[in-house]
């Protein structure tokens, strides 16, 4: 099985930007989709972004507009650019790699902002 690693996680005041990276230990163009999820204190893990094999990119209505996701083929990561940073995305950031029974999890990185 693929194995994702996230990175780019922190501390960061509201306003701010980060930017979060996932790495593949295989292509990343082997799942049918990649997403991030995220899972904030007491609450279930939730889907923030998808972009398909294809290209074509979902979020979730909260971050619209200020998050983007996109794929490096040259490093072979999935990225998630976060601007305009609440509170409220306070939570720890998760990489899915695939749609089907059996997805590819990373181990999620913790993203905090301040207020």
């Amino acid at each position: 099985q693929v194995r994702l690693v996230e990175s780019g996680g922190g501390l960061v005041q509201a306003g701010g930007s980060l930017t979060l990276s996932c790495t593949a230990s295989g292509s990343i163009f082997s799942f049918d989709a990649m997403g991030w999820y995220r899972q904030a204190p007491g609450k279930q893990r939730e889907l923030v972004a998808t972009i398909l094999y294809g290209g074509d990119e979902t979020y979730t209505d909260a971050v619209k507009g200020r998050f983007a996701i996109s794929r490096d083929k040259i490093k072979n990561t999935v990225n998630l650019e976060m601007y305009n940073l609440k509170p409220e995305d306070t939570a720890v950031y998760y990489c899915k790699g695939g749609l089907g029974a059996t997805p590819s999890w990373g181990q999620g990185t913790q993203v905090t902002v301040s207020s």
